[in-house]
């Protein structure tokens, strides 16, 4: 892979971020109401009002504002927040962790479980199996993440006791180490586990839908022709460059994860960037609300752009197409 290549690719996400950050930006300032009467409620003293405005900025015009802001951020500066004056870099930070560990292991239960599906319902192609595994998919394609949950808690972690209801950890937990980490396993079960999936019946199709394409192939059907086992083809053959497609869906299913995990994390009480976001946009912290646009954005396109970079570097014909 060349340098060029991958230097050409990271050079587009500038104009992304940039054209979000604005649509972002517009959309949190032109929502009706005031932050300040939010923060400092609505029987102030007006010379008070007037002194928050001035401090954030609120008293300037859009453009002005909008200008300002762009500058901070190209050097790292997302503001602070009107609600407890940290920097909004860092109160975002701290809950990164959190939304990172349920996204990333729900991405991964999705992919172990989806790819075999697939390549099972690929095998037999409108049998009976592929027809069970494709109402599955649809199945938990369109039932919401939500409802989902409600009902994973009453019935597992309330009903049963399998799993806790809410958190990160247990509040009375003292323990360090490896108990600790177990303790985050087991809180981790059940919300990454619905976020998967919502994910999976994606990969699964695709999964599918790319082994028959390869299956299709003229290479194949030869050499099936000349003696190589349905198994082989399928496996040895199809499944490596089958898979290139579920690389390249994944990284812009990101974004779709990403919200889907703000949902799961005020069900389950997960302290991660969605109950700050709800949190952010119930008191009007406008540089919260806006840092998390910024980082999630951000990710989304890097992720974009990282999913690419692996397509290109398992098929060269990526990058010369």
């Amino acid at each position: 892979m060349s340098a060029r290549y991958v230097a050409r690719r990271l050079l587009q996400v500038v104009p992304t971020v940039f054209a979000t950050l604005t649509i972002a930006f517009l959309l949190i300032r032109l929502t009706p109401g005031d932050p300040v009467l939010a923060i400092a409620g609505e029987h102030g003293d007006p010379a008070y009002y007037e002194f928050m405005r001035h401090r954030f900025g609120l008293d300037q015009s859009l453009p002005r504002q909008f200008v300002s802001y762009v500058g901070r951020v190209i050097h790292g500066d997302l503001g602070y927040s009107y609600v407890n004056g940290r920097p909004t870099a860092g109160v975002i930070l701290d809950r990164v962790p959190a939304t990172l560990l349920l996204s990333s292991t729900a991405l991964l239960l999705s992919l172990v479980a989806a790819v075999p599906l697939g390549t099972l319902a690929a095998a037999r192609p409108f049998g009976a199996r592929d027809h069970v595994i494709g109402a599955l998919s649809l199945v938990f394609t369109s039932t919401p993440a939500f409802w989902v949950g409600q009902l994973a808690i009453l019935g597992l972690a309330l009903g049963l006791g399998l799993f806790p209801v809410q958190g990160m950890t247990t509040a009375s937990a003292t323990e360090a180490g490896l108990a600790r980490w177990l303790d985050v396993a087991r809180h981790l079960a059940l919300p990454a586990a619905i976020l998967a999936a919502q994910e999976l019946a994606v990969f699964e199709r695709i999964t599918r839908r790319s082994l028959l394409d390869e299956l299709s192939r003229d290479h194949l059907r030869t050499a099936r022709a000349k003696g190589l086992s349905a198994r082989q083809a399928l496996i040895r053959h199809a499944l490596p460059r089958a898979i290139l497609p579920v690389v390249t869906v994944a990284g812009t299913r990101v974004g779709h994860l990403l919200a889907g995990a703000a949902i799961v994390e005020i069900l389950f009480g997960w302290p991660g960037i969605g109950s700050l976001l709800i949190a952010a946009l119930q008191s009007r912290d406008m540089p919260i609300l806006l840092g998390i646009f910024v980082m999630v954005s951000f990710s989304v396109v890097l992720a974009n752009v990282v999913a690419d970079l692996i397509t290109a570097a398992i098929d060269p014909r990526v990058r010369h197409g």
